[in-house]
C-alpha cells in the first residue's frame, strides 16, 4: 500500500512540476563605460556602475587604445590609492579585451601609467545569479480539459494496478 502511494505522489508531483519552467540567465556583455571605447578619463565609471547589474558569469569589455591606457586587476587597497604595482592581473591584451566575472565578490580595475589618479578606475559588485520560478504556463482550456481526463485515466489505472 506505502509503494503505491509514493508512485502516485511521485506521478502527481512530475504532473504538477510540469507545468512550471525554471527561468535562469544568461550571461551580460558590460561595455565599460557604456560605448565601444569607453575606457578613457573622460567616463565617470562610478555613475555608470551604479546603472549596472553584475552577476556572475557576466562579462566585461574594455575598449581602449593600448598605446595609451591599460586596465589591471587590482586589490582594494591598490585600487584606492591608484597603485599600479603588484596588480592581480594585467587585463590588457589588443585593446578591445573582455573579462569574465567568475566569482560573486568585488572587483577593482585601475588603468595605470597615472590615469587612475584622473578617474580611470572601476570597482564592480558581483552578484550571485537568481533564478526563479514564473508562474505556470497555463494552455488553452481544450487543451487542459484533455489534459485533465489524461491525468484522471493515468491515476484510475493505477489505482486499478495496486489496489
Amino acid at each position: 500500500m506505502e509503494v503505491k502511494r509514493k508512485i502516485i505522489l511521485c506521478l502527481l508531483i512530475a504532473i504538477t512540476m510540469g507545468c512550471y519552467r525554471i527561468e535562469g540567465r544568461d550571461p551580460t556583455l558590460h561595455r565599460v563605460g557604456g560605448g565601444r571605447y569607453t575606457w578613457s578619463p573622460k567616463v565617470n565609471f562610478t555613475k555608470w556602475a551604479s546603472h549596472e547589474h553584475f552577476y556572475k558569469g557576466d562579462w566585461l569589455y574594455f575598449g581602449f587604445d593600448k598605446r595609451i591606457y591599460n586596465v589591471l586587476e587590482v586589490n582594494k587597497t591598490n585600487y584606492e590609492n591608484c597603485i599600479d604595482t603588484g596588480f592581480i592581473e594585467n587585463i590588457t591584451r589588443g585593446g578591445r579585451d573582455v573579462f569574465q566575472l567568475l566569482e560573486a565578490r568585488h572587483y577593482y580595475f585601475i588603468c595605470g601609467r597615472g590615469f587612475c589618479s584622473q578617474g580611470m578606475k572601476l570597482l564592480i559588485d558581483v552578484k550571485e545569479p537568481t533564478t526563479t520560478l514564473p508562474p505556470p504556463i497555463l494552455p488553452n482550456k481544450a487543451l487542459l480539459n484533455r489534459l485533465s481526463n489524461t491525468l484522471m485515466l493515468v491515476v484510475t489505472i493505477l489505482a486499478w494496478i495496486f489496489i
